[in-house]
């Protein structure tokens, strides 16, 4: 469904990536993890049409879509979810939903979507006339993650959904998570929370300093002492 070849991503003089390659198969969870500052948002953000990258090429559906502006890649079907939520506060949830209904021609179809996004998210029904500023970090996660499935996308990518969240609300948000590739979407995702994002996906790549140093399905990269001892948090024991 995507395919990333030798993407490569400058700020200035600077890279923050260096010739990434990577693809994410339809049906499939698939996950970026690495350090603060390894790349991992600015790859989303240049699959998703907000950059512009230096060399490279980034195909949806078989398409080229390097060059694309955003909002025609979000019509091919491909929506991200930014990091930090990127809610509008002043707005009220419903408000905010119907936002990310803008590709969307037919009334029908826009309520229908509507009433999904309430049936997966009970509690935003509850507050949905309640300005989405008001919201706790948590439900405005799943505002977000709501307003980006009112695209109707194939290709729904996150950038740390479980950013400032508690854990039982982490638990929360991945199960979400689940079942939205269970109904049928496609998740690349970004997570700081390596363990987790592991626990979910199907296969995950690992960024450090913009270049993709290994790669493999989830269960490979968790029982990996490298990945256990820089992501996991265990300790591995050095043989003598």
């Amino acid at each position: 469904m995507l395919s990333v070849k030798n993407l490569q991503v400058n700020y200035g003089a600077i890279a923050a990536l260096h010739g990434i390659s990577f693809e994410v198969n339809a049906g499939e969870i698939v996950t970026l993890i690495g350090a603060n500052g390894a790349g991992k948002s600015t790859t989303l953000r240049t699959v998703s049409g907000l950059i512009r990258p230096r060399a490279g090429r980034v195909e949806f559906k078989g398409v080229d879509i390097t060059r694309a502006a955003a909002h025609r890649i979000v019509r091919m079907g491909l929506v991200h979810v930014p990091e930090g939520r990127r809610i509008f506060p002043n707005l009220t949830v419903t408000e905010n939903l119907l936002m990310g209904a803008y590709v969307q021609k037919d009334r029908r179809t826009v309520a229908e979507l509507l009433e999904n996004v309430f049936a997966r998210f009970p509690r935003l029904k509850e507050r949905q006339r309640q300005e989405a500023g008001t919201l706790s970090g948590g439900e405005q996660q799943m505002l977000a993650m709501g307003r980006g499935l009112m695209a109707r996308p194939e290709l729904l990518i996150l950038d740390e959904p479980s950013m400032g969240l508690s854990p039982l609300l982490v638990e929360e948000i991945f199960k979400i998570i689940e079942e939205i590739n269970r109904r049928g979407t496609t998740v690349l995702l970004v997570e700081q929370n390596a363990f987790m994002a592991l626990s979910i996906a199907h296969r995950a790549y690992v960024l450090e300093t913009g270049t993709i140093v290994l790669g493999g399905t989830a269960a490979e990269l968790q029982a990996d002492p490298r990945i256990r001892s820089a992501y996991l948090g265990d300790v591995v024991e050095e043989t003598a």
